[in-house]
């Protein structure tokens, strides 16, 4: 199941955010902050999965943007990697320049 979507520049500013389980305001800030910099410095030849405390970070960079999802233990890393870049597919084919 996923628990949140974000998108996140290189500065590590959120551009977008979207939890699906609820999640108090001040404790989605620090969540944010640490799954940024977790994902952040890590380099292009790291792996895209993440484990972090009860669930697990996949992301993916598409030029200055990270794309992150977040979720638990029993979903498919690889599915939520294929929708990501579903995901900017479409927003590439619907905005003609993503």
């Amino acid at each position: 199941m996923i628990k949140f979507f974000l998108m996140v520049n290189k500065q590590g500013q959120t551009r977008l955010s979207r939890y699906y389980e609820h999640v108090e305001i001040n404790k989605r800030t620090v969540l944010e902050a640490e799954v940024i910099k977790n994902c952040l410095t890590r380099s292009k030849d790291e792996c895209s999965f993440v484990e972090y405390k009860d669930f697990k970070l996949v992301y993916r960079q598409y030029a200055a943007l990270f794309i992150v999802v977040g979720i638990d233990q029993t979903e498919n890393e690889m599915a939520v990697y294929e929708l990501i870049h579903n995901f900017v597919e479409v927003l590439d084919k619907y905005f003609s320049r993503v």
